[in-house]
This record gives C-alpha cells, sequence and structure tokens, in this order.
C-alpha cells in the first residue's frame, strides 16, 4: 500500500492530482483548509506542526509521495499570507517530512511552482534572498510593501530555488524532488484573479501560445509522472506547463 499526502488536496490542482493518484493499492491522504482528512493552516507555525504531526500518525511505516500543492493566488489574500502559506509554509512541510520519506519506497515530492516566477518582472532579490535564509518576519514585512503579485510571484521563485538547492542533497538518500510550474490554470485560483478588476484584465490579455486556460487534470498529470517510476532521473527539474508562455516570452533563457 503506498502512502501520498497532498497539500491543498480540497480543490484546484491539488484535488485533480488526489483523483488522479487514487488508484487501487494507492492511500492518498489530503491536508487543506477543510475537506480534508487533516485540516490545517499552513500558514502558521502551529498548522505546520499539526500537519506534519498527523502525517506522521497516518504514514508511520512511510511517506512515499508528497505533492505540495496548498497555495494562495495574487488576490486571495494579504500578500504577508500568500508568503506564509506559498513559502514557508510549502517549505516547513517538505524539510520537515523528508526524514518520513526517506522511509518510503521509492519517495518523491513535487512542489508547485509557477510561470510567474520567471516572467514577472521586479522581485526584489532582497525578498528573495529573506525566505531563503528562513527569516519569515522579514520576508512577511517585506511582502506588505510588495503587493499581491510580486509577494505571489517572488514566493514562487524562491520555492524553485530552495527546492533545486535541495534536490541533489536528497537525491543521495533516495528521494527525487522535483517541481511543475503552472501557467493560468482553471482553478478557484484564476477564477478569483479573473474576478478582479485590475489583475482581470491582465490575466486575459497574457499570451498563452496553445491558446485558453490549462484544465487542472493536465497539471496533475505532469505531478503524477514525477512521481512514478518513470521518472527517476529527474532531479531538481522544474516542468513548465504553462501552455508555452514561458518559452514566448523567455526564448533565450536555457
Amino acid at each position: 500500500m503506498a502512502n501520498i499526502v497532498v497539500t491543498g488536496s480540497a480543490s484546484g490542482i491539488g484535488a485533480a492530482t488526489r483523483r488522479l493518484l487514487e488508484t487501487p493499492g494507492t492511500t492518498v491522504t489530503g491536508i487543506d483548509l477543510h475537506g480534508a482528512e487533516i485540516t490545517a493552516d499552513l500558514s502558521s507555525a502551529a498548522g505546520r506542526e499539526e500537519a506534519c504531526r498527523r502525517t506522521r500518525q497516518s504514514c508511520s511505516a512511510g511517506l512515499d509521495a508528497l505533492v505540495l500543492s496548498a497555495g494562495l493566488g495574487p488576490v486571495s489574500g494579504p500578500p504577508e499570507q500568500i508568503v506564509r502559506v506559498n513559502y514557508f509554509g510549502a517549505i516547513s512541510m517538505m524539510d520537515s517530512l523528508r526524514e518520513l520519506l526517506a522511509a518510503g519506497r521509492n519517495p518523491a515530492a513535487v512542489a508547485l511552482c509557477s510561470n510567474s516566477a520567471t516572467i514577472v518582472p521586479g522581485i526584489p532579490e532582497e525578498f528573495i534572498a529573506a525566505m531563503l535564509a528562513g527569516d519569515e518576519d522579514d520576508a512577511v514585512k517585506q511582502a506588505a510593501t510588495l503587493g499581491g503579485s510580486l509577494a505571489y510571484a517572488g514566493s514562487k521563485l524562491a520555492l524553485g530555488r530552495a527546492l533545486r538547492r535541495r534536490a541533489p542533497e536528497w537525491a543521495a538518500t533516495g528521494i527525487c524532488l522535483n517541481g511543475v510550474a503552472p501557467g493560468a490554470t482553471d482553478t478557484p485560483l484564476l477564477q478569483a484573479g479573473l474576478a478582479d478588476p485590475e489583475t482581470g484584465p491582465l490575466i486575459r490579455d497574457f499570451p498563452i501560445p496553445t491558446g485558453g486556460f490549462g484544465k487542472p487534470e493536465q497539471v496533475a498529470a505532469v505531478i503524477a509522472f514525477l512521481l512514478s517510476e518513470d521518472a527517476r532521473f529527474c532531479c531538481g527539474s522544474i516542468f513548465f506547463v504553462d501552455g508555452g508562455t514561458d518559452a514566448l516570452l523567455r526564448p533565450n533563457s536555457f
């Protein structure tokens, strides 16, 4: 019986991933604010600790896969909350559950990044540095002055860098650590952005070469691949699932 944990499992990409991974012989444990086996608020240290404690209880024999999908969008809450959930919530779960993953069978972890990390201009390096240094107070303070869009893109950029820094060491212990960077995907977070009078027009005008928004199931399929045996040679990779937006805007950044 394989044990898989998915944060942000109640909606969007997390819910689509959960549905795809729920197969015979697999137990999927969801973590979310509601509608999940483990109810926890990953914006707080106490909530993260509770989520990890209950995960260890339910997966005492080892954790085979971890999907870090919980997150807030640019208009989903205060910039401070975006950083607390998107970066510190994800990193705390990732690091705290590493030992449990190491005890799993062919373990793998996937974090949800974003193509906004590479295409949104003006993300301050000092903001990224604070997150990578683990200084939550400073990062949150800076986020309050940046606004939702920069806080969101910055949190995802820092998450991608943190993931890549950890991946080689994790691989040495048998854990495959990778990420996906979705573009505009039809989720409740995107719908909230579309409804916003400022961000809505920007989202609609953003170029997507393949045409139209992505589907959560399309991102979930890439996540499932990264958790599979076929992806054991992937280490610290971040797969763009964005309809070609990143390639269009940054064709020479490779």
